[in-house]
């Protein structure tokens, strides 16, 4: 921080540990749980919808709580507004895994979700700061790895812990980890504080925030199931979300102490980098979402193990980030982020060219190339955004960055779900009109199938589940398709940003 030397050795190796787990526990608790709804949902005696309370809850809670870092780190302290909030965070973990009911688990998410935002844009700051001026790139890294990683590990952990232990231990893991966390950043970094300054508090900017930012992750939660905009619960969330953002909008560009510091997108990097980096993020996350759900709803796979053919991907990152964040100050930032989307587009066109009848190599292949994307994407994104950003703006920076992130995310992943149904119905509909009962094909399948044991009806309803396998096959080439065009198109938004530096600014921490 101000003042302070860089650590080195064993010390630097240990606080880099603690700050990367810092955000991996965060990072984890937004996915972990979407695979063990329907497990939670029994063991609590509620509905599967209902359950999708305890994702949508941790994510306004957090959604809301982001935006605010810039203003807790300049009030309390970067070091000390992170230490609490991984403190607080293991706290509400606990309290998550010892949830007696529905409602109890709610109330300990929107806890854990609130207390959460200051993690990643803290541990993000602190790392910048402990590392010397010439190795923020390998700072950056770190950070990455484990933000890109986590999203990958939480439906692998997730599935497996559902599939063989009890659901609470899906958050009493983060217990010992936030521990750790808290009490090597304490003993490390604690002498090390920024300075303090009192700052008012934007309350009613804070409130509008909350109420558009609420209103929108209602809507985007639970509009798939209610049928979207025939549903008037849906129509008033979204009249809410709209009204209630350009109202925001306006109240913090006026303010004299916004709580978002919206000034910040008038820096050319800061604006195109935030928009690519968060519909590159997007895309990512609805695929994260998307194939694990083919491969166990459609693929025959379980939780566990669709989350093993990901897992390649994550490997792939931690062994390449290094490297690419050693060559990152030497090479215009502009050319590796071009270098990850095109590695994300090829990713997504190989997909697209899967067949139901796929091994679990050929499922994997397109996973790899995916990883060498993910090795570039968040060090050259976050290089781009911070290029001119000055020092003391940094936590406020990534903390609009990381919000925005998070918000196109869980957009991603309520538009890519109902997306996935929705061609899925369009193409079992053409199937169908091929595939009759009087077509020669039909009947020369029945006949075929016949030839094993099955009665007709037995072999129609055979061939009717190949017609579904087939139809949600066809919707989840039609994503894959439309994810690798809209990674080229980011190639084009990064060449509009101005030429970056080179290496990472310091963070305000410094």
């Amino acid at each position: 921080m101000n003042g302070h030397t860089p650590l080195k050795g064993g010390a630097l190796a240990l606080a880099s540990v603690a700050l990367a787990l810092g955000t991996f526990m965060q990072v984890l608790d937004t996915t972990i749980a979407n695979v063990s709804l329907p497990t939670i949902a029994g063991n609590l005696g509620v509905s599967a919808d209902s359950g999708t309370w305890i994702v949508t809850s941790f994510a306004v809670a957090n959604g809301v709580a982001v935006p605010l870092t810039g203003w807790l780190m300049g009030r309390f302290g970067v070091v000390k507004t992170f230490i609490w909030s991984v403190a607080l965070f293991t706290l509400a973990s606990f309290l998550c895994g010892i949830a007696w009911s529905l409602e109890s688990l709610i109330m300990f998410r929107i806890l854990q979700g609130a207390v959460s935002g200051p993690m990643i844009p803290g541990s993000q700051a602190l790392l910048m700061a402990i590392f010397p001026a010439s190795k923020r790139a390998t700072a950056l890294a770190v950070w990455s790895v484990t933000t890109l990683v986590a999203p990958v590990a939480g439906p692998i952990l997730g599935g497996y812990i559902s599939d063989n232990y009890h659901w609470s231990w899906i958050f009493l893991i983060n217990v010992p980890i936030g521990l750790f966390c808290a009490l090597v950043c304490w003993r490390m970094l604690a002498s090390r504080e920024t300075p303090t300054r009192k700052l008012p508090i934007d309350r009613i900017g804070v409130a509008m925030l909350i109420v558009w930012v609420g209103a929108l992750q209602v809507m985007l939660d639970l509009g798939k199931n209610s049928d979207w905009f025939n549903s008037s619960t849906i129509v008033i969330a979204a009249i809410i979300a709209v009204i209630g953002f350009f109202a925001w909008l306006i109240w913090e560009l006026t303010d004299a102490h916004p709580a978002v510091d919206l000034k910040l997108f008038k820096d050319r990097n800061f604006a195109l980098g935030t928009i690519a980096a968060c519909l590159g993020y997007a895309v990512f996350f609805a695929n994260v979402l998307i194939l694990p759900l083919w491969l166990q709803t459609q693929m025959g796979y379980t939780a566990t193990w669709a989350g093993f053919v990901a897992a390649p991907s994550g490997l792939v990152a931690i062994v390449l980030t290094p490297i690419v964040a050693r060559i990152s100050g030497k090479i215009d930032a502009r050319l590796l982020a071009s270098i990850s989307f095109v590695a994300f587009a090829i990713s997504y066109f190989m997909r697209a060219n899967y067949t139901t009848q796929a091994d679990f190599w050929s499922l994997t292949v397109p996973l790899l190339v995916n990883g060498v994307a993910m090795s570039c994407f968040f060090v050259t994104m976050l290089t781009i955004q911070l290029d001119r950003i000055p020092p003391e703006k940094v936590p406020s920076a990534t903390g609009i960055s990381n919000f925005a992130r998070i918000t196109c995310a869980s957009f991603a992943a309520s538009i890519v779900t109902t997306a996935w149904d929705r061609r899925e119905a369009l193409h079992q509909s053409r199937l169908a009109e091929v595939v009759t009962e009087t077509s020669p094909a039909y009947r020369a399948a029945v006949e075929g199938v016949g030839h094993l044991g099955m009665t007709d009806l037995q072999a129609a309803a055979g061939i009717t589940r190949q017609m579904v396998q087939q139809a949600y096959l066809l919707s989840s080439a039609d994503l894959f398709w439309i994810s690798g065009w809209i990674s080229v198109a980011m190639i084009a938004l990064v060449w509009l940003t101005k030429r970056p530096a080179g290496a990472p600014p310091a963070a305000a921490a410094d």
